[in-house]
């Protein structure tokens, strides 16, 4: 389709624009490519590959960013049932003039997807662009002396740990959006309930080292470090899948942040978060008090 259409589409864009896609274009890229399109998509791993490299995480959060807006518009169009599913082929006249009417009635009623000021936006993403060229140095200070390790002295943190007194104002400026710190509460939920420990280095002060559980595989758990002076948070590093990015934060070093900062001076921001789990049980756990004889059930 691409093909047939290439000077219509041309007719869109200007010199050195740049097509921000998805991966559902990787088989495509080339092919944009040898008609003069530049394209960026988030970074695939290669086989094999458990973590990206700091600049693929970096500009995977780049182009995340600016999909977002993207994303959420499209949110809003599938709020609407029928436009939420697939459709059947006899419905292809009529999808256009829905979608039209969906999105006025949205443009109409709903609140800007940005509210944000062009100044406040164009400060954002002089600041996104050039932590992008900077390398995680904490991830290198792990590797060289094998913080990974049992064997390096590490000591469980008390009450009284003494963290940088930071707001989720300065939180939101270290993750460069909201996304991560929405998921902060629940994700520290999980950890207050898990047999999880902050640990801070015997010898590095302002070194702190947390296991969290992943939240799409429950086998998995990532290592994280945190580093921070008296006011501030200096360099981070986890061992998820876009941990080592220097552009922002992934949701488990947010979350660690949070908690430390915000959420252990206030436990009803966490306990405000609902436990479903009360209301599920176990089928692996048979109550023996209960007998399915019919002569002992009373009438």
């Amino acid at each position: 389709m691409l093909h047939t259409n290439v000077e219509d589409l041309k007719g869109w864009f200007h010199e050195d624009d740049v097509f921000v896609v998805d991966r559902g274009f990787r088989d495509s890229v080339d092919m944009l490519e040898e008609l003069g399109i530049r394209a960026e998509m988030p970074r695939l791993m290669s086989r094999g590959q458990k973590q990206m490299t700091t600049l693929d995480a970096n500009g995977s959060r780049l182009v995340t960013k600016i999909r977002w807006v993207v994303e959420a518009a499209n949110a809003r169009i599938k709020r609407w049932k029928y436009l939420a599913h697939v459709l059947p082929t006899n419905q292809v006249p009529f999808i256009g003039d829905y979608v039209r009417i969906v999105c006025a009635l949205s443009n109409r009623y709903c609140k800007p997807l940005s509210t944000g000021s062009e100044d406040e936006d164009m400060a954002l993403a002089c600041k996104m662009r050039y932590l992008s060229t900077k390398v995680n140095s904490l991830k290198t200070f792990v590797e060289e002396n094998c913080l990974d390790k049992k064997s390096v002295k590490w000591e469980v943190a008390t009450d009284s740990l003494e963290f940088p007194n930071i707001s989720e104002d300065d939180i939101r400026n270290l993750t460069c959006g909201v996304y991560q710190l929405k998921l902060c509460p629940s994700y520290i939920q999980e950890y207050l309930e898990g047999d999880v420990d902050i640990l801070v280095h015997s010898e590095f002060h302002g070194l702190i080292r947390v296991k969290l559980q992943s939240r799409h595989v429950s086998s998995r758990q990532y290592l994280l470090w945190i580093q921070f002076s008296e006011s501030e948070i200096t360099a981070w590093y986890c061992r998820c899948r876009a941990g080592a990015r220097v552009v922002g934060v992934c949701s488990h070093v947010a979350a660690v942040i949070w908690f430390l900062a915000i959420g252990r001076h206030n436990r009803e921001a966490i306990s405000s978060i609902q436990d479903w789990s009360e209301f599920v049980t176990d089928a692996a756990v048979i109550d023996e008090s209960e007998d399915s004889d019919d002569s002992e059930v009373e009438e």
